[in-house]
Formats: C-alpha cells, sequence, structure tokens
C-alpha cells in the first residue's frame, strides 16, 4: 500500500488501512472500495491522505506500534474523561474525589505494554483518525512519542508510567478553553491567544490534587509551553527550572502539532518539523532532547511517496534504524514519469549520492503560526 494525497484519490480506488473517528470507531475497513461520495465525506472529515492499496506496493505493512484495541480504549478514555472534566468544569469532581479512575490509569498501562514489544522500532504513527477534535488524537500521539522516549533510555516502568501520564494529559487545561477557540479556522487573535495559553495553568490546577495523578505529571501540564531562554509561558522559566519531563514533551507536543492536519492548515512533514526543531535547538527546546527524538523517529515514513534527486520517484519501503533519514526506497517512475515495467530498490543508506528531494502526494501548507499552543 502507499500513501495517497485525498485530493488525488479517485473512485474505485480501494482503501489499504481502516481509518477511525474520533472515538477510535472504525469508519471505513481496509479493501473498502472509494466513490466520490465517500472521497467528498473524506474531505469533509478532515483526511489529508490515506492509504490505498497498490499492487506493486502490496507487500508494504506499515508497521503498528499501539494495537487497535488499545488505540480505541485509549481515545475513548480521553474522550470520555476531558469530556467529563468540559462538562462540569474544574471544580466539580467525580463520586470519590477524583476525575481520573482505574480505567484511564489501566490505559497508560496498555500504552506501555504494547509499545514494549517495540522499543528498538522506529516512530511511525500512521494517523487515520477523523479531525473533528484534534484534541483526543493529539493527546495520545505526545503520549506515544514520549512513551517511546523513555523506553529507548531504559526508564523504569515506575517513572515511565509519570512519563506516559503527564504526555497523556498535558493540553487537560484545554478542556477549559472555549470549543469554538479550539476549533477555529484561522489564525487566533492577542486577545484569543492569551486565553489559549491559560491552558497550562488550568491544566496544573485538573491535575495537581488529584489522588491518582503525580505532581510531577501535573507539572507535565504546567511546564509543557516553557523554553530554555525564558521565552515560554506561563511562568518564563529557563534551563533547569523546567523539569526534564516537560522539556521532552515539548519536543513531542511541538512536533505532533507541526506534523497533524488542523482544521486552519494542513499537516508539515516530519523532515521540516524536525528542521523547526533544530531551528530552536539550545534556545526554545533542549538539544538532547531533540536528537534523542530524530534517531528514533521515521523522518520518510513506510509507504510515503518520494522523489530522489535523480528524478525517479519511489514509495519507502522499508526504514533503516541507524540512518532514520536515509530509508529504503522502492522505484516506480523514472526521471521522465513513466511507469518502470519492473520496480526495484535502492538502499540510500549504501547510496550517499542519493538523497530523497522530496515527498510527494500530501498537500502540505504551511502559514505563519505558533508551533504548538
Amino acid at each position: 500500500m502507499r500513501l495517497v494525497s485525498i485530493a488525488k484519490c479517485q473512485p474505485g480506488m480501494r482503501l489499504g488501512k481502516r481509518i477511525y473517528n474520533e472515538e477510535g470507531i472504525v469508519l471505513l475497513a481496509e479493501h473498502v472500495e472509494l466513490t466520490a461520495p465517500l472521497i467528498t465525506r473524506l474531505k469533509e472529515l478532515g483526511f489529508q491522505a490515506v492509504y490505498i492499496e497498490d499492487k506493486r506496493t502490496d507487500d508494504i505493512v506499515i508497521p503498528e506500534l499501539v494495537s487497535e484495541e488499545t488505540r480505541m480504549r485509549a481515545l475513548r478514555e480521553v474522550r470520555s474523561h476531558f469530556r467529563r472534566i468540559m462538562d462540569r468544569g474544574i471544580r466539580t469532581k467525580l463520586s470519590g474525589g477524583a476525575f481520573f479512575d482505574k480505567a484511564f490509569r489501566d490505559v497508560v498501562s496498555m500504552i506501555i505494554d504494547d509499545l514494549s514489544g517495540h522499543k528498538d522500532a522506529m516512530i511511525m504513527l500512521t494517523d487515520m483518525t477523523a479531525k473533528d477534535h484534534y484534541l483526543y488524537q493529539h493527546s495520545l500521539n505526545v503520549c506515544v512519542y514520549a512513551t517511546m522516549l523513555g523506553l529507548s533510555s531504559q526508564m523504569p516502568r515506575e517513572e515511565l508510567h509519570v512519563l506516559a501520564m503527564g504526555a497523556l494529559l498535558h493540553d487537560i487545561g484545554k478542556t477549559q478553553i472555549p470549543l469554538e477557540m479550539l476549533r477555529k479556522m484561522g489564525k487566533l487573535s492577542k486577545e484569543e491567544f492569551e486565553l489559549m495559553k491559560t491552558h497550562a495553568e488550568h491544566g496544573f490546577r485538573i491535575l495537581k490534587d488529584e489522588p491518582n495523578i503525580s505532581l510531577i505529571a501535573a507539572h507535565c501540564a504546567f511546564q509543557h509551553h516553557e523554553r530554555l531562554d525564558g521565552s515560554g509561558y506561563p511562568r518564563g522559566l529557563k534551563g533547569e527550572e523546567i523539569h526534564d519531563y516537560a522539556r521532552l514533551i515539548a519536543v513531542v507536543d511541538s512536533y505532533d502539532a507541526m506534523t497533524s492536519h488542523r482544521v486552519y492548515r494542513n499537516a508539515m512533514l516530519p523532515h521540516q518539523a524536525l528542521e523547526i526543531l533544530f531551528a530552536g535547538a539550545g534556545t526554545l527546546y533542549d538539544k538532547s532532547k531533540i536528537e534523542q527524538f530524530r534517531n528514533k523517529v521515521a523522518i520518510y515514513p513506510i509507504g510515503h511517496e518520494v522523489t530522489l534527486n535523480t528524478g525517479e520517484t519511489g514509495v519507502v519501503v522499508d526504514l533503516n534504524l541507524n540512518s532514520p533519514h536515509r530509508p529504503i526506497v522502492r522505484i516506480l517512475q523514472n526521471a521522465a514519469g513513466e511507469q518502470i515495467k519492473s520496480p526495484y530498490e535502492i538502499d540510500l543508506s549504501r547510496n550517499p549520492s542519493v538523497v530523497i528531494t522530496a515527498v510527494r502526494d500530501v498537500d502540505v501548507v504551511w502559514q505563519d503560526m505558533e508551533l504548538s499552543v
């Protein structure tokens, strides 16, 4: 299968990978034949691209770091708990005096268990979820990224659970921001941005007295927008004043915000997002955290169509763990744009003169905006 821009999908194509709604429920299963009305509906739901079956790439398997069962359970629990807080407000507690129950803690353990089986794998999230509510999927994505980095550094289970919980709940304060502002199509006004920034303080107030949540996790919500040079918010903390977990979450939060489709703009490509993070290394972000993330994230994910400096076009079929920016590419078109009869593969890690110059079939529009709010 390969990834195809929704704008280039045609009736008769078949889905290579199932897609979900915001609650983790399957909207369309793999092998479903696309029709014109289905394609239109997918556009309305905010899908930027989908995986499509293709005989030339039918042997490509997109790895799942988190099982479907865990994904669906996690999205349901996140949505249920977040919506309860949205509806009842910060001061209203559940019976027993807690917002977060055992079911929520169990979800974090499920995520850790799933990822523990892939701790040596490259991080490659294949988000095929409707964008009706970005907050839920973003929370899960940031949790997966942070947990994988914790696993790669051999973090003890107890500490890993705190990090994962802090990452999953880092944006819990957005439950106190008006929904229309979260879904606004354009750039926030100065007044709206100031209101949006209060979500970090809201998050800390929600979590700090939770009996089932570590105070460190509460500080992840409080500090994930702080920056090394003191330019962040809400307190303008600098350097070591920012908790180590919050410095890590700051990196993956910004990365996921940049590489996710939003109601007001399309996603940035992984390698472009990393370039922006490195541009802020040492001033905005902890350089060691960016380097750790770069060494674990798939810059050119499997299934993406790429163009090489030779003019040839192909699809990424596998990753090189030691050289994530130099994957294995199956060439499908020659430099003249003609389909070749016998596709072949080139390992970019063994061909230093050949580089990727473009990622195709993904519509990228990046406008001036905050990296993550």
